[in-house]
C-alpha cells in the first residue's frame, strides 16, 4: 500500500481488497455506479463502516449518487499497488501447498507464486501449476526481491525455515501451520490455522445465527 495510506486503521485496510475485488466484479458487468447499501450487501459490512472507510480516502463518492465504479476501479487499483506485482515464494510443496500453486493468486489480484520448495526429490526439479519447485536447501539462492512467502510446511520444520526466510530478505509470511513463529520487529506475519478457523465456523453457527446478528 501506499506511504500517503499508512496511518488508516488497520482494520480499514484490511477490507480495502474486499471493496476492491466487489467493483471489479461491477467494472465486469458494466455497471456504472454502486451505492454504500449495494457494497454493504455484497461485503458483509454495514454502510456507515464503508462511508467511514472511504472516507480516510476524500470524497470517492456524491449524496443521492453512490459512488462511480470506473473511479472507484482506478482509485483501488491504484492504492493497493495493483498495477505492481508482488512475487511470492511458498515453502512446503504438500497437499495444501500443491492447491495453491494450482490455484496461484495472479487470477484475482497483484500477487503471484513465482517459486516453490520441497524437500521431496520427487517434486524437486518439476513444475507444478506453472511454477517451479526448488529444494528447500538452496532457499537463500533463488529469494533475491521476494518479499512475501507462504508457509505450508509440517510444525516442527516452521521456525526454522522462518530464520531463514527472514535473513533472505522476506518481509512478510503467511503462516498455514499451527506453529506460532517468532520472527523480529519489522516482519509481518498473518497465521492462518485453518483447523481453528472450521472450529469458529462451526462455532458461531451454533450459537450466533445470522437473522439474529443482522438484528442487532
Amino acid at each position: 500500500m501506499n506511504n500517503e495510506q499508512n496511518k488508516i486503521p488497520q482494520a480499514t485496510a484490511k477490507r480495502l481488497p474486499l471493496y476492491y475485488r466487489f467493483i471489479n466484479n461491477l467494472h465486469h458487468q458494466g455497471k456504472l455506479r454502486v451505492s454504500s447499501k449495494e457494497l454493504s450487501d455484497a461485503v458483509k459490512v454495514d454502510s456507515a463502516t464503508i462511508r467511514r472507510d472511504f472516507s480516510y480516502f476524500g470524497a470517492l463518492g456524491k449524496k443521492g449518487y453512490g459512488y462511480n465504479v470506473e473511479y472507484l476501479l482506478s482509485f483501488f487499483r491504484k492504492t493497493l499497488d495493483q498495477d505492481e506485482v508482488t512475487k511470492v515464494a511458498l515453502i512446503g510443496v504438500g497437499n495444501l501447498g500443491t492447491a495453491f500453486l494450482h490455484y496461484n493468486f495472479m487470477k484475482n489480484n497483484n500477487t503471484k507464486i513465482e517459486m516453490a520448495f520441497d524437500a521431496d526429490p520427487n517434486k524437486v526439479g518439476s513444475e507444478i501449476g506453472g511454477v517451479p519447485v526448488y529444494h528447500v536447501d538452496d532457499l537463500e539462492d533463488y529469494l533475491q526481491n521476494t518479499a512475501v512467502a507462504i508457509l505450508t510446511v509440517p510444525s516442527t520444520e516452521a521456525q526454522g525455515i522462518t530464520e531463514r526466510l527472514v535473513e533472505a530478505g522476506v518481509s512478510g509470511i503467511l503462516n498455514f501451520t499451527p506453529a506460532r513463529i517468532t520472527v523480529p520487529d519489522h516482519i509481518r506475519v498473518h497465521h492462518i490455522d485453518l483447523s481453528v478457523e472450521l472450529q469458529s465456523l462451526v462455532y458461531f453457527l451454533k450459537h450466533y445465527p445470522l437473522e439474529e446478528e443482522e438484528g442487532e
